[in-house]
């Protein structure tokens, strides 16, 4: 199966759920060296005149500097029978493991890497990048439940610049 571009009106799918509850693949990098990481947390919505994704990398995460040294990420969204794929990218590191061969994944490249099984995949162009710190936030209770190691994430905003469905025709 193959993908086609769509229009982002076209988009189908809950943020809230596919994000929270399906989870998503966040993946830099280009088609010689890439790395990826499950996420169940983000955004997606309008900012600044451009729809945009907003997501959280940990410093300490492989996919860090794949991300910092790449001008372009994609966020996959992948049907529920992906699920154990999704637990091996978000349990192991890049470092340790070849992620696409162990989660049987298959790489593909657009500006930025995605991957062949996803039903949807955003293309996304940094914007902006900002490090989370203790010091920006009103409610420290957050802070106090999200970073007790005081691991912060470094948040990007990303213009979505392409949307590709899987193209079940």
């Amino acid at each position: 199966m193959s993908f086609r571009e769509i229009s982002i009106d076209n988009v189908k799918i809950n943020p809230f759920t596919a994000i929270n509850k399906s989870w998503m693949l966040i993946t830099a990098g280009n088609e010689e060296k890439h790395n990826t990481m499950t996420a169940s947390w983000g955004t997606l919505g309008e900012l600044w005149g451009h729809y945009v994704s907003t997501i959280y990398v940990r410093h300490s995460r492989y996919t860090f500097e794949f991300t910092e040294n790449s001008d372009y990420y994609s966020l996959c969204f992948f049907d529920e029978k992906y699920r154990s794929a999704l637990n091996f990218c978000g349990s192991k590191s890049g470092r340790d493991y070849d992620k696409d061969k162990e989660a049987g994944l298959t790489a593909a490249f657009d500006g930025a890497p995605y991957y062949e099984e996803a039903k949807l995949v955003f293309i996304c162009r940094k914007l902006y990048s900002h490090d989370i710190n203790r010091d920006d936030f009103i409610d420290k209770s957050v802070d106090d439940a999200c970073y007790a190691d005081k691991d912060y994430h470094r948040m990007y905003v990303g213009e979505i610049v392409r949307v590709l469905e899987k193209d079940e025709g």
